[in-house]
C-alpha cells in the first residue's frame, strides 16, 4: 500500500481552471510499483502533478520516472535534432553528459552542473521568436507566452507521455504582467519565470458542437523537420503559433526528408484512462488540415487561422496555470492533455536552473475513436 497523497489545486472561484493536484508523501528515488500506480492515476486524472521539496532527486530518479509512463521508451524526446543548429530548439538546452535524457535549461551562467561546466544558459526571450516585441523599457515589468506548445519532435518520433521538470535554482521577487497583445486587452499577472499550463481537454470542450464535430474528424500534418522549417518564421503575440509571413524554411532546403516521418495525426487525443478528448495540437508546426471527406487544406495561413480560432478560447487569461515555482519543485504532467509555455524575461544576472526530462514514445496517441497509429505523407 502507498503512502501518497493526491490534493487537487484551488483555484479562486473565477478562475476556469480544472486540473491540476499537489501529491505528497513520495521518494522519488524509490518509487514501489503501489506507489507509481498512484502517481499513473493522478496523472491522467489531473493531468499536472506538483511534488515539493525534491531538491535531492537524481537525473537517474527523474528519467525513470519519466520512463515508467512509457517503460519501452528509452531516448530523450527530440532525439538528436537538438544538434541541428538551424533549429530553434539548439540554443535552449544542454544535454546532462551522463543521463542523456535529461537537459539543463534556465537563465545565466553556471559554473558546475552534473558534468557541465562553464555553461551560460539563455532563457528564450520572445523577442526572438514574436513578430512584435516589447519595448526594452518595459522588458524587466512586462512579457508574454514565449511559444504555446507539446513537447515533441512531431517528425519520426511519437510524441512523450509526460514531461518532468525540476525547480533547481529559481530567482526570487518580482513579478511580470503577461500580455496578449492581440487586440483583446488581455493580461495575466505571473511569477517571474513561471511555466504556463493549459488543458487540451478545456479546450475542446469550449468548443461549439460544430466546431467539435470537425475537430475529431480532422488530422493534423506536421511539417518535416518543423523547428528547422518554422526557424525563419515569427510568432502571433500571443505565442499560439505562427504568421503567414513566407518565411518558413522551403521544403528543397531542409535536410533530407524521408517520407515516412511525416506525422499526421489526430487533432484530438484520447485520454487513455479517461476517455475525455484533447484538442492537442503544436499550433506553430502544423503545416496541412485532412478532412473526414477527403479534402486537405495545405493553404498555411488558412491552416493556421483554423487552429488559432479553435485554440485562442483555451488560453484565455482565465484557463491558465501558472506555476510560482520554488526550489525543490517537480512538476509532471501529461504532454498528450496539457500545453505549455515559457514565460517571463530576466536580468542578466537573474539565475534560473532547471533540469527537464521527457522520452519519445513507444506508440502514437490514440484518437476520438481509440489507438490512432501514423498515417504517412
Amino acid at each position: 500500500m502507498s503512502r501518497i497523497t493526491v490534493q487537487t489545486l484551488v483555484f479562486p472561484e473565477t478562475s476556469g481552471i480544472n486540473f491540476g493536484a499537489a501529491v505528497s508523501n513520495v521518494d522519488i528515488e524509490k518509487l514501489t510499483d503501489a506507489d507509481f500506480d498512484v502517481i499513473r492515476d493522478a496523472l491522467y486524472a489531473h493531468q499536472v502533478l506538483v511534488f515539493k521539496d525534491q531538491s535531492s532527486v537524481s537525473p537517474r530518479a527523474q528519467f525513470q520516472l519519466t520512463q515508467r509512463f512509457d517503460p519501452a521508451a528509452t531516448s530523450y524526446g527530440h532525439g538528436k535534432t537538438l544538434d541541428a543548429k538551424r533549429s530553434i530548439l539548439h540554443p535552449d538546452l544542454k544535454t546532462i553528459p551522463h543521463q542523456p535524457q535529461v537537459q539543463v535549461i534556465g537563465n545565466g551562467f553556471v559554473r558546475e552542473y552534473e558534468g557541465l561546466k562553464d555553461v551560460t544558459l539563455k532563457h528564450p526571450h520572445h523577442k526572438t521568436f514574436h513578430a512584435t516585441a516589447i519595448p526594452a523599457h518595459d522588458d524587466l515589468d512586462f512579457t508574454r507566452f514565449y511559444r504555446w506548445h507539446i513537447d515533441a519532435a512531431l517528425y519520426g518520433l511519437a510524441p512523450p507521455v509526460v514531461t518532468t521538470l525540476l525547480a533547481v535554482e529559481v530567482p526570487s521577487g518580482r513579478r511580470q504582467i503577461c500580455r496578449y497583445d492581440d487586440g483583446t486587452g488581455d493580461e495575466l499577472h505571473v511569477p517571474l519565470g513561471t511555466t504556463a499550463f493549459v488543458s487540451g481537454y478545456t479546450m475542446y470542450e469550449l468548443l461549439s458542437d460544430s466546431d467539435k464535430e470537425f475537430a475529431r474528424n480532422t488530422r493534423v500534418e506536421y511539417a518535416p523537420h518543423p523547428y528547422i522549417w518554422m526557424s525563419g518564421a515569427k510568432s502571433r503575440s500571443d505565442g499560439l503559433g505562427m504568421l503567414s509571413q513566407g518565411l518558413e524554411v522551403p521544403l528543397d532546403q531542409l535536410p533530407t526528408i524521408e517520407e515516412d516521418k511525416i506525422q499526421i495525426l489526430p487533432m484530438c487525443w484520447r485520454n487513455p484512462v479517461t476517455g475525455r478528448l484533447a484538442v492537442q495540437v503544436h499550433p506553430s508546426a502544423v503545416r496541412k488540415l485532412h478532412l473526414a471527406n477527403g479534402t486537405v487544406i495545405d493553404n498555411l495561413a488558412e491552416v493556421r487561422d483554423i487552429i488559432h480560432r479553435l485554440q485562442r478560447p483555451g488560453i484565455a487569461p482565465n484557463m491558465v496555470y501558472a506555476h510560482d515555482w520554488e526550489q525543490g519543485d517537480l512538476v509532471l504532467f501529461h504532454n498528450r492533455g496539457v500545453l505549455h509555455s515559457v514565460v517571463g524575461a530576466f536580468a542578466e544576472h537573474e539565475v534560473r536552473l532547471f533540469r527537464q526530462c521527457n522520452v519519445a514514445a513507444s506508440h502514437f496517441p490514440e484518437g476520438p475513436e481509440g489507438p490512432e497509429g501514423i498515417a504517412a505523407a
